[in-house]
């Protein structure tokens, strides 16, 4: 697509934003709403039009080449980022579930699932490829010098012994002498068959119309059949039951797309570095020719203003310092009066601080009583909001939409760009943002000059004395008084003296620091849950689909790791927990998490520490190793694997060696430890969660994500997807409905393992003679154990004893039926009555 093109995408999804933007600040009522539904209605309203935006503005971002456009895009696209998970926050909030259906709101709109589909940001990895490749390669060294990892894998050879060997020569020798007897004895047979046919119809004469008949019955049977089978498949085509011919082959429109794509990307990178060399050039040059003129108007403009105090108050005023904004403060159109105010009521401020430090002590302990009272009036108000209603929490991406929307009516949307035929930046706009910076550099050296200047009048004509020592005492006092002061208790650091670099080879020589396997987010197929709204209404609460726990990943995993502005600002997830039976897919997720955002992996499973860094002392070592080196190189995923050992009730006798609770009372700590700033996030995969202890299990991991076994549709696409990934075909005799409908109760795991095990090399060798059965899959599928329904209730029950899932059994039952209980309250009061009447 044309330059043209994306610039129309970008028009079309900032016009979107600006009429949402406008929305939101007029749905801004100061009365709380007490109608969940309607409030649920217009956060889910809000969130599907946003993603929306959010794939136009992602496509754009990642296709224009322009790169002062790209600036825009960006700040808006992290905006639009930060939203989503805003309002993302808010629908679990009001609704005390993680999955939401918008069935009804798709419908209304006219979209597909597809159109809420959360889109990765390719510049995630675009931007840090270099990085990435060069720590691929020292990883790959480390493991190859530590002995982990072969340059060239060998192919596992198994070793037989002397006799299996001749046993095996034997047997092929012997069934070769078989095959070579079998094939003479049929020539013999064939010859004597010959040879009596031949004596029968000696005496006869051939008969020609008899034969011709026959040879015209064969033909004309397999002409017709071929015929009725190929309007069969058109017929099926037509009604969209099964693919086109040309459905599988890589279109060559859709292989040009790609290679335009491709040289779109490099001729951005050029485009990029022009731009960056032009900011440097652009600004030297503005210095050159600018800059005096700047620091005389400067000076002159000073001058004045000292010239204008003195005519109004009679003395020199103080030139404010360098932390106020130095003369930002005489240029920002106040009146000389207003500044020697506003300095005076500084000092004045000053002062009583000084004096009020010695009350702080008894106002303390004051407060320290009345401590315990506000907490319990801060409670009191949460259970008056709930009573009084819903209210929109505060955004932080907000004012960042509205900056970059303004900014793209103000410079972008009107503006005349024929000139600029091939998209490189515009030497205006950067002259514009470069004489800001030349005139603040120059700011500040005039400051300087002009401070001595008025020392020297201030002594010259006023004979004032210089107040500097004065308030350099005041400076050292505050000083030792803030000393005095509490100070935020730092991390011990117990490897000061090593660098990243040998930390980083210690653990992957440990086995802590693994490499994550090259696994895509859309490589987990599942399909969207269509009835999702429907069965919430008749007060059925559904079982979530693939699709669902797909974007959960994407949202509470991939875009905070991805992107820093949006992990400093959204509603945090430290830690999250993935808890299903086994074989649904919790490690692979984990992988994709790392894939798509470029992230360490690091390996702090019960088992792959056992019998390292062992006692107190080595498990904090270990800890600091893997976290120090988890903030440096963010992002960083840290993964516990059956995270429920570190929780266990009681640890079963064959794993006490392993002590696999060794980190349970460290895991609190971690969390508390890490800040906004720093994009780790610790991921715990469980296959039986309710033999963890529940509440310190939901301390550490306050995200819980339940992966269920797939339904019908997920698993219809799921057995195309994994017939075709191991090189199978489908043909027409594996029903792919039958074998979705067949292999119920299984998961991905099993699926996948049976069509690896059909799927050989030989066995795709004979798909063109020997079509693919279902029988032949199901066969396979049949040797496994599905997850019973006995399994599912159990993961059910756990996830209602988590807080969530409480609070939603909660929401539910004061939900329904309000007035019985208010009924069964009054039958209450008026049986106690009775029972008072007859002891009366």
């Amino acid at each position: 697509m044309s330059h043209v093109t994306y610039n129309k995408m970008w028009a079309e999804a900032q016009e979107g934003l600006n009429n949402l933007l406008q929305t939101e600040t007029e749905d801004k009522s100061p009365k709380p709403l007490k109608d969940h539904p309607i409030v649920f209605q217009m956060l889910a309203t809000f969130y599907v039009k946003y993603v929306q935006i959010f794939h136009n503005l992602e496509t754009a971002y990642d296709q224009i080449v322009h790169p002062q456009k790209r600036l825009v895009i960006r700040q808006v696209l992290e905006g639009v980022m930060g939203r989503i998970l805003e309002l993302k926050n808010e629908m679990v909030e009001l609704e005390n579930s993680e999955f939401h259906y918008f069935d009804d709101i798709l419908q209304d709109q006219k979209l597909c699932p597809e159109h809420i589909e959360i889109p990765i940001p390719r510049y995630f990895i675009k931007e840090k490829l270099k990085v990435l490749k060069e720590r691929e390669k020292i990883l790959a060294q480390i493991l190859v010098n530590a002995g982990l990892q072969d340059i060239e894998p060998k192919k596992h050879i198994k070793v037989m012994t002397f006799e299996e060997a001749i046993r095996i020569i034997q047997i092929s020798e012997r069934a070769r002498q078989g095959r070579l007897r079998a094939e003479f004895m049929k020539q013999i047979y064939l010859e004597e068959k010959r040879e009596r046919q031949a004596r029968l119809h000696s005496g006869k004469s051939p008969n020609l119309d008899a034969s011709a008949v026959c040879i015209q019955k064969v033909w004309r049977g397999y002409i017709q059949m071929k015929r009725t089978e190929k309007i069969r498949e058109e017929e099926m085509i037509f009604l969209g039951m099964s693919p086109p011919p040309h459905f599988h082959r890589i279109s060559a429109s859709l292989m040009q797309a790609q290679r335009v794509e491709a040289m779109r990307c490099e001729v951005q990178e050029k485009h990029e570095e022009e731009y960056k060399k032009a900011l440097v050039a652009i600004k030297n040059r503005l210095r050159e020719m600018e800059g005096p003129d700047i620091k005389e108007s400067l000076q002159e403009q000073i001058r004045q203003w000292f010239i204008e105090c003195r005519h109004i108050t009679g003395k020199f005023p103080d030139y404010p310092d360098e932390e106020d904004g130095g003369s930002i403060v005489i240029f920002s159109q106040k009146t000389p009066e207003q500044v020697a105010a506003e300095l005076a009521a500084k000092e004045e401020e000053l002062q009583k601080k000084s004096k009020d430090k010695g009350k702080k002590g008894k106002k303390e302990k004051e407060k320290k009583k009345k401590g315990k009272e506000k907490g319990k009036e801060k409670q009191e108000k949460k259970a008056n909001e709930e009573k009084e209603g819903w209210k929109m929490a505060p955004s932080n991406f907000l004012p960042i939409m509205e900056e970059g929307n303004n900014w793209y009516k103000d410079v972008w949307q009107h503006r005349e760009e024929g000139w600029n035929f091939h998209q490189e930046y515009d030497p205006e706009l950067v002259k514009e943002e470069k004489r800001k910076e030349v005139k603040e550099e120059i700011r500040v050296q005039v400051d300087e000059l002009m401070r001595q200047e008025l020392k020297n009048l201030k002594l010259a004509v006023d004979r004032e004395k210089d107040k500097k020592k004065r308030s350099g005492k005041k400076k050292k006092k505050k000083g030792t008084k803030d000393g005095k002061k509490k100070k935020s208790k730092k991390e011990k650091d117990l490897t000061p003296d090593r660098t990243i670099d040998s930390l980083y080879k210690e653990l992957v020589e440990g086995g802590l620091l693994i490499k994550p396997k090259t696994v895509k987010l859309s490589d987990y197929v599942g399909e969207y849950s269509y009835l999702g709204t429907t069965l919430r209404q008749v007060d059925i609460e559904p079982m979530p689909s693939l699709a669902d726990v797909r974007q959960l990943i994407a949202l509470y995993g991939i875009l905070p790791l991805g992107s820093q502005a949006l992990h400093e600002k959204s509603p945090l997830v430290k830690a999250l927990l993935l808890a299903g039976p086994a074989g649904v897919g919790k490690k692979m997720l984990v992988h994709a998490l790392c894939t798509e955002t470029g992230a360490n992996l690091f390996n702090l499973s019960a088992s792959n520490i056992a019998g390292k860094y062992p006692g107190k002392s080595g498990l904090q070592m270990l800890l600091n190793m893997v976290f120090k080196v988890a903030k440096q190189l963010q992002p960083s995923v840290v993964w516990i694997g059956n995270t429920e050992k570190t929780f266990y009730k009681k640890v079963p006798k064959a794993e006490k060696e392993m002590e696999p609770k060794r980190l349970k009372k460290n895991l609190p700590k971690i969390l508390k430890s890490l800040k906004a700033e720093d994009r780790v996030l610790i991921v715990g995969t469980t296959t039986r969660p309710f033999d963890a202890d529940l509440r310190p299990f939901c301390k550490v991991y306050k995200k819980i994500i339940l992966i269920p076994r797939p339904d019908y549709a997920s698993r219809f696409a799921l057995w195309k997807h994994i017939i075709l990934q191991n090189g199978g075909s489908l043909s027409k005799s594996p029903t792919i409905s039958c074998l979705a409908k067949m292999s119920d109760g299984f998961t991905q795991g099993h699926i996948i393992y049976a069509a690896q095990t059909i799927l050989s090399e030989r066995r795709i060798r004979q798909l063109n003679r020997k079509p693919l059965t279902a029988v032949e899959l199901m066969g396979a599928l049949a040797r496994q154990d599905p997850v019973y329904k006995e399994e599912e209730d159990m993961f059910k029950a756990w996830y209602a004893k988590t807080p969530l899932g409480k609070a939603r059994a909660k929401a539910l039952m004061e939900g329904e039926e309000p007035g019985k209980a208010k009924g069964k309250g009054k039958d209450k009061r008026k049986k106690k009555g009775e029972k008072k009447g007859k002891k009366k």
